[in-house]
């Protein structure tokens, strides 16, 4: 009989996997928390209108990338393709504006998006995500930033470079989007990608962004948006830019970030590094002032970013499985059910250990002991319960010595 294998572009997190995302998301909570930001869950399936109205129509995840099926009723449904439409539909389904004025939440879980599965890029990916509603001043995007950098500071990422940009909003992006046409329109039709060719007329933002090589080439020299935005956009990136700078947070301007999702205003970010491979993108985020008005709730401003952790884990090959601090050897049938009590009490005490199932030999169960990286094998056979003891053996260093059984304890 065939073996039935994982799907295309989804894949299975293995124990020393699953041990770094679970460092990411304890880290998360312990940097998140220190800037008031509270969990919130949101589900994986939402009705498809949430992210046509939220993402846009004309946006490549909407139109290409999404998983989106109709239900029993014919209701189209889709798997979330990021978590920031779910969290604002909860802010306003909920009422969450009504009970404080400013929300800080964070979420992590799988994402879903039909791409083309590669490094750093599966169709199953998981994310954590922050959003501040309920702020529009520069300080609140400065100190959102400074938590993102923070929290990949905590995970031992230190080399990643933070970009930065603006988007202007919903009063001077026309003029630009029209000036960036006429440029975009004025190379030579024919050179540009499929892709581009399609988002010069539907979102020439995007054409900044294509990867391909030649694209690349012909968008260079393009305007960029801070020179025509209005005062007020101006006015809030360069006080954006001087408390980072005040605050000793390096960054590097880059006029051709922009995001794939239509919600996105004002300000932009992205934190990248080369060791990823060619998706160098690890986090990015920006605000989204308008957002929840367009879900039917108050104009609430907002900001946020998504964590890639995926990407993240490729930065983290140090961080295994935790090792258990002991492994108990058992080596008559009489020393069973004391060795599971010893293992009950010492598990009880805050210890992570494992307990052998059957009596065995002493040399077999120590390479046990080893192979799972225990910090000390604990012996106990019917020589040892005549005497009432138990036999440590410190794995790292081999120094073995006999222990008092009752009331033993690894502290």
């Amino acid at each position: 009989m065939a073996k039935i294998e994982t799907v295309k572009g989804f894949a299975d997190h293995l124990p020393e996997e699953a041990a770094r995302f679970a460092f990411m998301e304890t880290e998360a909570r312990r940097v998140f928390a220190l800037y008031g930001y509270r969990e919130i869950h949101v589900p994986v399936l939402e009705y498809t209108e949430l992210f046509a109205r939220s993402i846009g129509v004309e946006t490549d995840v909407v139109r290409k990338e999404m998983f989106t099926f109709p239900d029993r009723k014919e209701r189209s449904l889709t798997l979330r393709p990021e978590a920031t439409a779910g969290i604002m539909r909860a802010y306003v389904e909920h009422g969450l504006y009504t009970r404080e004025a400013v929300s800080r939440l964070f979420t992590f879980g799988p994402m879903f998006r039909y791409e083309r599965p590669q490094k750093g890029r599966m169709r199953q990916f998981h994310q954590v995500n922050c959003e501040c509603l309920g702020l529009e001043e520069p300080a609140a995007d400065a100190e959102i930033i400074l938590m993102l950098m923070r929290y990949l500071e905590a995970l031992g990422i230190t080399e990643a470079v933070l970009e930065l940009n603006t988007l202007g909003c919903k009063a001077c992006r026309p003029a630009y989007r029209e000036a960036l046409k006429a440029f975009l329109r004025s190379r030579p039709m024919d050179m540009w990608c499929e892709d581009c060719r399609r988002r010069l007329e539907t979102n020439p933002l995007r054409v900044l962004d294509c990867k391909n090589a030649v694209c690349r080439e012909q968008s260079a020299g393009a305007p960029e948006i801070v020179t025509l935005a209005c005062p007020d956009c101006r006015g809030h990136f360069a006080a954006l830019r001087g408390l980072l700078d005040g605050l000793g947070q390096r960054y590097k301007l880059n006029p051709r970030l922009v995001r794939g999702l239509d919600y996105y205003t004002r300000t932009t970010f992205e934190v990248v590094s080369g060791a990823v491979g060619a998706q160098s993108s690890i986090a990015g985020g920006g605000r989204y002032d308008g957002l929840t008005a367009a879900l039917g709730g108050p104009d609430a401003p907002g900001i946020g970013f998504a964590c890639g952790l995926e990407r993240l884990a490729m930065l983290l090959p140090g961080k295994n499985a935790a090792s258990p601090d002991f492994y108990i050897a058992v080596l008559e049938d009489q020393a069973m059910a004391p060795a599971l009590a010893l293992a009950q009490r010492l598990r009880g005490q805050g210890c992570s250990g494992l307990c052998a199932s059957r009596p065995s030999g002493l040399k077999g169960q120590l390479r046990a002991a080893s192979r799972h990286e225990a910090a000390y094998a604990l012996i106990l056979g019917g020589a040892e319960l005549d005497k009432g003891v138990v036999m440590v053996k410190d794995m790292r260093n081999g120094e073995q010595k006999e222990a008092g059984l009752e009331g033993f304890s690894l502290e």
